[in-house]
């Protein structure tokens, strides 16, 4: 099991998502834990690290699990989903080499766990 924090950010009934540097699958940003952090200090850092701006007032919106996306059959992902205001401005640093913004539309060019989140948001009345 991978086990991932992700955040959700959603703007006019669009959800923001990042390509890596070498892929062409989208996913929402975020990462893995290091060595003993909570999920807020794994969400803060990944966001950080990866969008160059700072998230804060993070909200759970849900857990959501899925076959890893490119790996070996049978091998899962857990994606812990949280919402978060942020400040300063979105750019893509680190290992990211785009962001988009994406409606339930382009649920075929993202992980498949994030298309159950896709279909969670949908379901909920937040994505276009």
């Amino acid at each position: 099991m991978i086990d991932k924090i992700a955040w959700v950010h959603l703007q006019d009934g669009r959800v923001l998502v990042a390509r890596s540097h070498g892929k062409d699958t989208f996913y929402l940003p975020g990462g893995k834990r290091e060595p003993g952090e909570s999920d807020v200090e794994t969400l803060v850092r990944e966001i950080r690290e990866e969008l160059s701006v700072e998230v804060s007032g993070a909200e759970l919106l849900g857990v959501f699990e899925a076959q890893a996306h490119g790996r070996a059959e049978g091998e899962t992902v857990r994606m812990t989903c949280y919402t978060a205001s942020f400040a300063g401005e979105l750019q893509p640093a680190s290992e990211i080499a785009e962001l988009a913004w994406f409606t339930a539309a382009d649920a075929d060019r993202v992980s498949p766990v994030t298309r159950i989140v896709f279909g969670h948001l949908e379901s909920a009345g937040l994505l276009s």
